[in-house]
């Protein structure tokens, strides 16, 4: 079981128990049929968001499989996993809001209805991986990479639920670019979170 978060990062779960690698299969079985369904869906809608939350989807399959396989490995392992996936995270925060600046100066709006509907069905998704990992929550960087980007999903998906209720009402894609926008800026705070985390934890492996 995962100790309390007040405890000491050495002391903190690590993720070594038969029911959190489950947990995490599912997870990344979910997030990676999730891809597939919204990259499509954004692409065919013109949805900057859903692409966005496609490719979150994706990041966090591969971040996930990286965290499966470094369980059980040295600290050391476990600390650098976490630091890439917070690099990772800050590249596709980048990544999304430089392509919503360029969606700016495109007259393009989104198709409000399959925005909802997939967006509805991510949301469903990723609240079904939250619960899944709630009781792993708290941990060491790599563990609690995990949750930070489920939870950030989970809050993605509403927003773009939101964004589609907008583009519906105003006619225009400004809802749209403003959820990827903050889903980039979301993205970009908890990378710096899982770097300075994963940095902490590696200063105190080399001071040992």
């Amino acid at each position: 079981m995962p100790h309390d978060s007040c405890h000491d990062t050495e002391e903190a779960f690590t993720g070594e128990d038969p029911a959190y690698r489950r947990a995490l299969w599912a997870v990344i079985a979910i997030n990676a049929t999730m891809f597939i369904v919204e990259i499509t869906a954004g692409f065919t809608s013109r949805s900057q968001a859903l692409q966005a939350d496609a490719l979150d989807f994706l990041g966090d399959s591969m971040t996930y499989a990286l965290s499966l396989f470094v369980i059980a490995r040295p600290p050391i392992w476990r600390t650098n996993a976490a630091l890439f996936k917070g690099v990772s995270l800050a590249a596709l925060g980048l990544w999304v809001l430089a392509s919503t600046i360029w969606r700016v100066f495109l007259d393009e709006v989104p198709e409000p209805l399959t925005m909802g509907i997939v967006g509805l069905l991510a949301l469903a998704a990723n609240l079904l991986s939250v619960l899944l990992l709630l009781r792993f929550r708290d941990g060491d960087a790599n563990v609690q990479s995990v949750w930070l980007c489920s939870r950030n999903d989970a809050i993605g998906n509403i927003a773009v639920v939101i964004a589609a209720s907008g583009v519906f009402a105003a006619q225009a894609a400004w809802p749209d670019l403003l959820v990827a926008t903050i889903m980039a800026s979301l993205f970009l705070t908890s990378s710096v979170r899982i770097i300075r985390r994963s940095i902490g934890e590696r200063n105190a492996l080399k001071a040992l």
